[in-house]
């Protein structure tokens, strides 16, 4: 698999944003991958807090958008009406989150993914927020997708803890390195 395209796939005309053009060269970042029909993410054992809940979020707003605020303002706009949100709960509080995307359709995979994955700061270091990624991912397997697709992150190490592969490499300039085999 072109794992170059799929990213071009996945944000079309992603280098020609200005936000990105003018990133320093050194600042690199990174597309991850996870094949989902050959994984078995439910293996990973984590530690989190028992008890923290996992789910789809279907409440209002404002308590959502105050959440993300806590972690990236400039997030907020990525939580919306119609957002699907898949959260972590700490008796009904909103504590970590993420946007789960279908993303494209890709040479007959469909690919999803995780997006905007945040946790509130008194909430981080205690494996919250990995458990969620873990679970959200879980529920795209059982959807059917194929791909669960890391987009723009820094968190290489953080997210291959639960088996996602780094695919590309890039910069505000493009694409550094990119794999080449399908798997």
């Amino acid at each position: 698999m072109d794992y170059a395209k799929l990213f071009d796939k996945v944000s079309p005309g992603f280098f020609e944003r200005e936000s990105i053009r003018s990133m320093p060269p050194d600042d690199v970042c990174v597309e991850q991958v996870m094949w989902l029909k050959d994984c078995d993410i439910s293996r990973i054992r984590l530690d989190c807090p028992e008890e923290i809940a996992f789910g789809i979020y279907d409440g209002p707003l404002q308590p959502l958008r105050e959440a993300v605020a806590e972690v990236d303002e400039g997030w907020v706009q990525y939580f919306g009406e119609g957002s699907r949100v898949f959260c972590a709960f700490d008796k009904g509080r909103i504590v970590s989150f993420c946007n789960l995307d279908s993303m494209c359709e890709f040479e007959g995979f469909r690919v999803a993914g995780p997006g905007c994955v945040g946790t509130v700061p008194a909430y981080r270091k205690r494996g919250i927020g990995l458990k969620m990624v873990q679970k959200a991912t879980e529920m795209l397997k059982d959807e059917g997708y194929d791909i669960s697709y890391i987009h723009y992150t820094h968190l290489e190490n953080w997210y291959g803890r639960l088996g996602y592969k780094t695919v590309v490499r890039w910069n505000g300039r493009g694409v550094i390195w990119s794999a080449k085999d399908g798997r």
